[in-house]
C-alpha cells in the first residue's frame, strides 16, 4: 500500500471491553476518514480466557488485518506477555502500568509506554474499565490523529448519560496528553481524509442488503456467529415492515421461510453449520417443491458444535450434499464483508427467477467482522426480479400485502399466462424448455395446484399414490434439473488478478480474497510472480471459464481455510483441474497475507501440502524452546499425504 497504515492489536480477558475498545478505536479513526478492517480473535466464555482484536487502518482501504503489529494495547498482564514479542521495530506498547509490567525485554526498537492509570483518571478506582479509555486515547494521539473524532465518539456512546460522557472523555484527554508528554508518535502518521464511513459487522451488511433487496420475513433461532443477523432484523424489522421469528429449532426456522416464499413473500434464515444440518431435509422440499428460498450458513469451525467461535471455511462439502437426490440448488460465498451486502439482491432473484434453494456460505471472519464502508455504497437501489410469478390483479393476498409487489421482467398478472383460468387448466410444474413454469401465488383464482414433498407430475398430483411412472419421474428430474443451464449467463466468471503469465497461481473462494490480494502483492515485490484467481460462485462452478484460465497456469496452488481441500475436491470434479500444491488452515483462524506467502515458498520448495499454524504467543506446548518469532508457526505434511 502507498498510503500509512498501523495494525492496532488490543487483547485481554474475556470480560475486559476489548471488544469495545475496539469498537471505540475504529469508529474515532473512521470519522476522520480513515478507513479500517478489524477481527476479534475471543473464546466461548463469558469472562476469562484470551481475546485479540486486531485493526488494520489505513487511507487506503485494507482487505484484511494484517500481517504484524504496530501497536499493543494490553488490558491484562497475559496479553502483554503473548504479544509484545510480536510487535515490530517502530511499534509501541501500551499498558496499565499499575497492574501490568513486561515479563520479558521486548524486541528491539519497540517502545514500552506505560500508562500510570490510576494518576490519569480518579474514575479508575470505581470503574476498572476506564484503563482502556485512557489507552485508546493515547492510541490516538501516537497515530497522529486528533482528539475531537474520538470525542465525537464517546459524546454519541453515552449520549444519554451526560455525567459519563464527561468521566470518559476526561480520561480519553488524559490518555491523549500524556502520550504527547511522554511517548514517541509514530514517524508517519495516518492521513486523514474527507471520505464518509460506516463501520458494520458482515452480518449487519447482509441484513441490510437482504432487507434493501425486498426481503419481508426473516426467521431464525439464534446460533452463533449468525445470531446478529437476526439482532438486527429484531432490531430494524418493524420500522422496514419485515416480519421477524425467532422460533424454536432450525427445522422449524426453515420450514417457516419455505412457507413465506411459497406465499410470494420473499423470505431467508440464516444459521451456522449445526442449524444447517438440521434444515437440510426442507432444503430438499424446496427443491422438488420449486420453491424459492434464500439460506445462509455462516461457517464456524465443526463438526458437532465445534468450536463456536471460530472460524473456518468447513462445510462446503455439506452444502455441495444438503438433502437428499438430485435437485438444483445454487451457492455462492460473498468474498468480503461488503460483497455480503450485495450478495443477498442477487440470491433473492435467483431463487425467485430459477425456483430453487440458494445457499449462501459466509463464516465468522466476514460475519463477525468490522469493516468501514464507504456511506454512498449503501445508497442504493437493487433491481428486483421476481422471475415467472402468477399474482392476482387486485392485490388481494398476503404476497402484495407485504409492501414488496410481484414484478419483475417476467411478471405476469392472472389472466394474462397461456395456462390461465380462461384456457387450459394451469400447470404448476409444466414442462417448459426452460425448465422454469410460472409459479401462482396461493390464492389466484383458476390456479390451485398440489404442493407436496413427493414427485409430482406437472400438475402437482403425487407419481407414487398408486404407483411410479418411471417416464414421469425422469422427466420432472429433468425438468428441474434443465432450469440450471442459464444461470451461469446470470453470474459474472471468475476473473484473473496479477500478472497475465506468472509462475504461481493462487487459487481461493470466499472469504479468504483479501489476504490472497495482499499476499499475491508481496509475492510479487519479493520476485515471485504470481496471479490469483478467486471464486464466489460454486454451484454452478464456471468450468470453462477456469478451465480457460488454470489451462495455462504453470502452477495452482489452491488457499482454503479448512484441513480436506474441500474446494479443491470441488473443482476437480467440475473441471478436472489438480493443483500442484495446496495451502491449508483449520486452527480456527483466518489466514494472514504472510502465512500465504510462507506457504508458496514451501511449496516452490518441494512440498504439495502446507498446514498453516497461527503464531500464538505463550503456547508453550507449541514451542517449548524459544520465542514465538522463532518458532515459524507451520507445519508441513509429507507428500504422500492423503488429500484432494
Amino acid at each position: 500500500m502507498d498510503q500509512p497504515e498501523v495494525v492496532v492489536g488490543i487483547g485481554g480477558a474475556a470480560g475486559d471491553g476489548v471488544a469495545s475498545a475496539g469498537n471505540t478505536l475504529a469508529l474515532s479513526v473512521s470519522r476522520q476518514g480513515l478507513a479500517v478492517y478489524a477481527y476479534n480473535s475471543y473464546q466461548s466464555v463469558i469472562r476469562g480466557g484470551h481475546s485479540w482484536l486486531r485493526l488494520k487502518i489505513s487511507a487506503e482501504k485494507p482487505l484484511n488485518h494484517g500481517d504484524q503489529v504496530n501497536a499493543v494495547i494490553a488490558l491484562n498482564q497475559d496479553c502483554l506477555d503473548r504479544h509484545l514479542q510480536e510487535l515490530v521495530k517502530g511499534g509501541v506498547a501500551l499498558f496499565n502500568s499499575t497492574k501490568v509490567k513486561p515479563s520479558y525485554a521486548p524486541p528491539e526498537g519497540v517502545q514500552l509506554c506505560p500508562l500510570p492509570i490510576a494518576d490519569l483518571t480518579p474514575a479508575y478506582k470505581d470503574l476498572p474499565v476506564m484503563q482502556n479509555t485512557v489507552a485508546v486515547g493515547a492510541a490516538i494521539r501516537l497515530m497522529g490523529l486528533d482528539f475531537v473524532g474520538l470525542e465525537s465518539v464517546l459524546a454519541s456512546t453515552f449520549a444519554k448519560k451526560p455525567k459519563v460522557v464527561q468521566v470518559n472523555v476526561d480520561a480519553a484527554r488524559a490518555g491523549y496528553d500524556y502520550a504527547a508528554e511522554h511517548f514517541q508518535a509514530f514517524p508517519t502518521p495516518l492521513v486523514k481524509t474527507d471520505t464518509k464511513y460506516a463501520l458494520a459487522t458482515g452480518n449487519e451488511l447482509l441484513a441490510m442488503g437482504a432487507a434493501f433487496a425486498g426481503c419481508k420475513f426473516y426467521c431464525a433461532y439464534p446460533m452463533s456467529p449468525a445470531t446478529h443477523v437476526l439482532e438486527w432484523m429484531a432490531g430494524h424489522g418493524k420500522e422496514l415492515s419485515i416480519c421477524v421469528r425467532q422460533v424454536e429449532d432450525e427445522i422449524s426456522v426453515v420450514n417457516m421461510t419455505i412457507g413465506a416464499n411459497h406465499m410470494g413473500v420473499r423470505g431467508m434464515c440464516a444459521t451456522s453449520g449445526g442449524g444447517f444440518a438440521l434444515m437440510t431435509e426442507a432444503i430438499g422440499m424446496a427443491g422438488i417443491t420449486e420453491t424459492p428460498l434464500v439460506v445462509v450458513n455462516v461457517m464456524r469451525a465443526g463438526p458437532s458444535t465445534g468450536v463456536p467461535t471460530k472460524t473456518e471455511q468447513g462445510d462446503l462439502t455439506q452444502a455441495l450434499g444438503a438433502s437428499q437426490g438430485d435437485f438444483p440448488r445454487i451457492i455462492m460465498a460473498p468474498i468480503s464483508m461488503t460483497d455480503c451486502f450485495t450478495t443477498p439482491a442477487l440470491a433473492f432473484n435467483l431463487a425467485d427467477r430459477y425456483q430453487c434453494p440458494v445457499i449462501i456460505l459466509t463464516d465468522l471472519l466476514l460475519s463477525e467482522g468490522n469493516e468501514t464502508v464507504d456511506v454512498n455504497f449503501l445508497n442504493v437501489d437493487f433491481p428486483i426480479d421476481r422471475g415467472e410469478v402468477i399474482a392476482p390483479t387486485n392485490g388481494s393476498t398476503g404476497a402484495t400485502q407485504t409492501g414488496l409487489p410481484l414484478q419483475g421482467p417476467h411478471f405476469m398478472a392472472d389472466g394474462q399466462h397461456g395456462n390461465g383460468a380462461t384456457s387450459e387448466p394451469y400447470l404448476r410444474f409444466k414442462n417448459t424448455p426452460s425448465g422454469i413454469s410460472p409459479r401462482a401465488v396461493p390464492g389466484v383464482p383458476g390456479h390451485a395446484y398440489v404442493a407436496a414433498s413427493d414427485e409430482h407430475d406437472e400438475d402437482g398430483v403425487l407419481l407414487s399414490d398408486v404407483y411410479t411412472d418411471p417416464v414421469r419421474r425422469k422427466k420432472m428430474v429433468d425438468k428441474r434439473v434443465r432450469k440450471m443451464n442459464s444461470v451461469l449467463d446470470q453470474l459474472p466468471a471468475p476473473e484473473l488478478a496479477g500478472p497475465a503469465h506468472a509462475d504461481v497461481t493462487l487459487v481461493g473462494w470466499g472469504s479468504s480474497w483479501g489476504a490472497l490480494v495482499d499476499a499475491c502483492e508481496a509475492l510479487n515485490r519479493e520476485g515471485v510472480s504470481t496471479n490469483h484467481l478467486h471464486f464466489k460462485f460454486l454451484v454452478p462452478l464456471h468450468a470453462a471459464a477456469a478451465n480457460a484460465i488454470l489451462g495455462k497456469s504453470r502452477r495452482i496452488i489452491i488457499v482454503e481455510n479448512n484441513q480436506s481441500g474441500q474446494f479443491a475436491r470441488h473443482l476437480r470434479a467440475e473441471t478436472g483441474i489438480m493443483a500442484d500444491g495446496h495451502i491449508r488452515k483449520y486452527d480456527g483462524e483466518p489466514f494472514e497475507p504472510k502465512h500465504i506467502v510462507a506457504g508458496v515458498k514451501e511449496i516452490l520448495g518441494g512440498k504439495e501440502i502446507v498446514d498453516v499454524l497461527s503464531t500464538e504467543p505463550g503456547w508453550q506446548t507449541e514451542h517449548p524452546t524459544g520465542t514465538a518469532g522463532e518458532w515459524e508457526g507451520r507445519r508441513v505434511r509429507p507428500r504422500n499425504a492423503v488429500h484432494a
